[in-house]
């Protein structure tokens, strides 16, 4: 514990390909750390690649937590994931050790450092089904340019091919006259933990490179491959898991709607956009204390800094 009545709770965030797999592993060595991913796909199992998921290797003996905890056609909700961090983190305490959520998905990271209230305001099935039809004789960007129209700020942060959650985001205004934005910009930003979060940036050109060349290697590893055998195995891409970015785009090309030199570049469009909107989702997030990681010959230099930034937060525990 590091105040009296707060438990602690380290963070580390960036975007995607931003080099936070490294850096956790060696804070978590030094800080007796047990990793909570804040990835809301690399719950799924038998998707590995497309999601760059860490290896037992990487790992390097550090427990980890909300990875493979569900099959590819499993719902996996920002409830879900903020019950259990709750439940991990105090667990993760009482054996002694400092949890720290690793991750990008900026909704669920924040969820649970600040303790969203997910009121529950119901359903209505035959609105999502008529959303769902629209989508399907009109496309993705039309049923994307219905929540701009009357939810601008959800539409910028999620991807055109989420129909779930835009259904859902719809949805909640369909039946509360309230859009999703508004019901986050009401949360209560008074976190029930101490916490210390740590953000890793870097020029938007470098990092974009650093995309490309990862979708590179994914291709060398297999995407290819592992996205036939999910849907060999039943998998198809009407699946909330099978739109995400590398599946949905490799699933158009074994298809035949797009060449394989039309999905790389689809795919490395894609991932640029998204790691776009991570920044400017953590943009709004108070409290994060950013360490530019552009140079990676100062990579020691820049962990000293992320190494100081947590132990003055977190001395009390360290000692």
């Amino acid at each position: 514990m590091t105040t009296e009545n707060k438990p602690s709770l380290l963070v580390l965030l960036g975007p995607t390909a931003v080099g936070k797999t490294k850096t956790s592993i060696e804070i978590a060595k030094l800080f007796n750390c047990e990793i909570i991913s804040g990835d809301s796909m690399q719950v799924y199992r038998q998707m590995d690649i497309g999601t760059a998921k860490i290896t037992v290797e990487e790992m390097d003996g550090i427990p980890h937590h909300l990875i493979d905890i569900h099959d590819p056609d499993e719902a996996y909700s920002v409830a879900e994931f903020q019950e259990q961090c709750r439940r991990l983190i105090g667990e993760i305490h009482d054996r002694g050790r400092i949890p720290m959520i690793v991750g990008g998905t900026g909704l669920y990271i924040e969820s649970v450092c600040y303790g969203f209230q997910f009121t529950d305001v119901g359903a209505d099935e035959q609105f999502r089904s008529e959303q769902f039809a629209y989508a399907e004789s009109h496309g993705a960007e039309a049923l994307h340019d219905r929540l701009r129209l009357v939810d601008p700020m959800s539409a910028e942060r999620l991807h055109v091919n989420d129909q779930r959650r835009i259904v859902r985001a719809l949805e909640i205004y369909h039946l509360t006259n309230t859009t999703l934005s508004d019901q986050m910009a009401a949360q209560s930003k008074e976190s029930p933990y101490d916490l210390c979060i740590v953000g890793l940036t870097m020029d938007r050109q470098i990092l974009y490179k650093r995309i490309e060349d990862r979708i590179d290697l994914m291709l060398q590893q297999g995407l290819i491959e592992e996205v036939t055998e999910l849907m060999k195995k039943g998998y198809g891409k009407g699946l909330i898991s099978m739109q995400g970015l590398g599946y949905k785009e490799v699933i158009s090309f074994l298809e035949d709607e797009l060449t394989r030199e039309e999905m790389v570049t689809l795919l490395k469009r894609d991932t640029r956009r998204f790691a776009k909107r991570q920044l400017s989702w953590f943009r709004h997030m108070g409290d994060i204390v950013w360490i530019d990681v552009t140079d990676k010959e100062k990579y020691s230099e820049n962990f000293i800094e992320i190494r100081d930034i947590i132990a003055g937060k977190l001395l009390s525990v360290i000692e």
